[in-house]
């Protein structure tokens, strides 16, 4: 809902530029790490030395997931619910390294656009969906 006064999207210093970073919360960092380090193949980065226990990963060339430790409370999800994704160059790859490593995922789907898609969920069953346009 746009309150009265908004200028709307023609105000140049309004613009939103990127999607810097995703930020999930964890049970364990650590088995989270391998997760995303050996599973899904994430480069690790260097994380500011915050109070709270975390890691950061590389998401291609400019963006980050962000991962947040200590999470209480369990996760709700649902395939077409709260999830992030990950343009992949070819899905026939990780379908592969997926079950090479006996990691459960769906698909591959073809959207109706003709993309093609796969899901799978972190240890902490967060669903990431791997697609190709």
């Amino acid at each position: 809902m746009i309150a009265n006064g908004a200028t709307g999207c023609h105000d140049r210093q309004m613009r939103i530029l990127e999607l810097n970073h995703v930020a999930i919360h964890v049970e364990e960092v650590e088995k989270s790490c391998v997760f995303y380090s050996t599973v899904m193949r994430l480069e690790r980065m260097p994380r500011p030395a915050f109070d709270f226990p975390g890691a950061w990963f590389r998401l291609g060339a400019q963006q980050e997931l962000h991962i947040i430790g200590d999470r209480q409370q369990p996760v709700i999800s649902h395939n077409r619910g709260n999830h992030f994704a990950l343009r992949a160059e070819e899905i026939a790859p990780w379908v592969e390294h997926f079950k090479n490593l006996g990691v459960e995922f769906r698909g591959p789907v073809c959207r109706p656009d003709g993309a093609t898609q796969i899901f799978v969920r972190d240890v902490d069953g967060h669903v990431i969906e791997l697609f190709t346009h």
